[in-house]
């Protein structure tokens, strides 16, 4: 342990970092990025800093940088996050580099850096978006933060999903005319670990109902709408039961199909990329031209936790209600006591499932993830019941094997 540059670390983060809160964050909260060790010691701190992304891998060490702050030099990582998410990596950071004999990680508010000479890398940085609308200032994880395809973790992860898909085509249990669709983003590490035609239109299905609450919230916001208690109850039954006469209801309030697309796309464009509302649910709930993305869903997801959308709390609570999932409920290796929030997608071509699961470690802590799966079919299953039950099924296998990789990917679990 390099101990002039502990002691130099305690002394300035104690006048940088200021006080850093661990309870949920806004979107118009302070960034924050995480800061290892200062000292006068120019040599010492490169020394440290190739010391500390040999131990935190590739996906941090590509944003790891030595920076000038009066006359001290410093390893940042310039990770641009959220209060809690930055308490949070610091503490897994603080724990990998303590077994290696380091010191601990911290939360720093972020500034324009000044790179040390021979550190100032080609790069672009993660910026808070300036709109002047407060819905659209949180839209996805930022880039910056994303694993790339090289890490191990994806590999690991996504690379497991894929095979096992594979393996289920190959067993017919995944017919030739389906479709998939797979995404997971890690909140506790601000990482994208899995991205599997992300970016494919699907058919919405009933996903589509909390981006048509974010449409109704905004009327409310802007005193054209009330939130009373008729529009309560409809939209309790179009989140937590899913009743369609009642999102019609509700879209109807909004303006229709037309209306809520102009809404969403108007007030929120870095989210709804590749959403399409042009229908309300037809009798028996036979709706397919409705469409969206994996990738849309995830953007919606991280937007609603870090308080991005109008509504999000409400939102937020009547998807946490408990009712039917394919994330958690008979997903084996999720652990009793998961915080679910998700919404279930099922017609006779669709079965899918978006959520957040908020597992809790062995350590108490909770680590809090994404997790979009969709099976579409392109004719219509003979056997509905039969189709929707084992597609449910292949969900929550998947789910499986995400809450494995995310063990793993916090060192409490040694699987895949």
């Amino acid at each position: 342990m390099y101990s002039p540059a502990a002691s130099l670390f305690l002394v300035l983060i104690a006048i940088l970092i200021g006080p850093v809160s661990a309870e949920p964050t806004t979107a118009t909260d302070k960034r924050y990025d995480i800061s290892y060790v200062w000292s006068t010691d120019a040599a010492a701190v490169k020394k440290y800093r190739r010391q500390v992304a040999q131990i935190l891998g590739s996906a941090v060490a590509k944003d790891l940088r030595v920076v000038v702050n009066g006359g001290l030099h410093g390893v940042i990582y310039l990770r641009h996050g959220d209060s809690a998410g930055s308490v949070r990596v610091a503490r897994v950071h603080s724990r990998l580099l303590r077994k290696k004999g380091l010191d601990a990680a911290a939360p720093v508010l972020a500034k324009d850096w000044i790179m040390a000479a021979d550190d100032q890398q080609t790069m672009v940085r993660p910026k808070q978006a300036l709109a002047e609308s407060s819905e659209a200032r949180v839209t996805e994880p930022p880039k910056a933060r994303l694993l790339t395809n090289k890490s191990p973790q994806v590999r690991d992860l996504e690379g497991a999903v894929e095979a096992y898909i594979k393996g289920l085509r190959r067993k017919g249990r995944i017919s030739e005319d389906e479709s998939t669709a797979w995404s997971v983003y890690d909140f506790t590490r601000g990482e994208k670990l899995v991205t599997i035609n992300e970016e494919t239109q699907f058919q919405a299905a009933s996903l589509i109902k909390p981006f048509i609450a974010a449409a109704f919230f905004h009327r409310v916001k802007n005193k054209e709408l009330v939130y009373g208690p008729k529009s309560r109850r409809h939209m309790k039954r179009m989140i937590h039961y899913s009743s369609n006469p009642s999102t019609n209801w509700v879209m109807r309030q909004v303006g229709g199909p037309q209306a809520v697309q102009r809404i969403l796309k108007q007030h929120y464009p870095g989210i709804f990329r590749a959403t399409s509302i042009v229908e309300y649910i037809p009798p028996g709930g036979k709706t397919y031209r409705n469409k969206a993305s994996a990738r849309d869903y995830s953007r919606f997801l991280y937007a609603l936790w870090e308080g991005g959308i109008v509504g999000a709390r409400e939102i937020k609570r009547l998807m946490s209600l408990p009712g039917p999932d394919r994330i958690y409920t008979g997903a084996e290796s999720v652990p009793v006591g998961t915080r679910v929030m998700n919404k279930t997608g099922s017609t006779a071509r669709l079965c899918a499932d978006m959520g957040i699961l908020n597992v809790q470690g062995p350590d108490g802590k909770r680590y809090p993830y994404t997790l979009i799966g969709i099976i579409e079919k392109r004719d219509r299953a003979r056997n509905y019941s039969a189709w929707i039950h084992s597609r449910a099924e292949v969900i929550r296998e998947v789910s499986d094997i995400v809450y494995q990789g995310i063990a793993r990917h916090h060192g409490f679990a040694s699987v895949l």
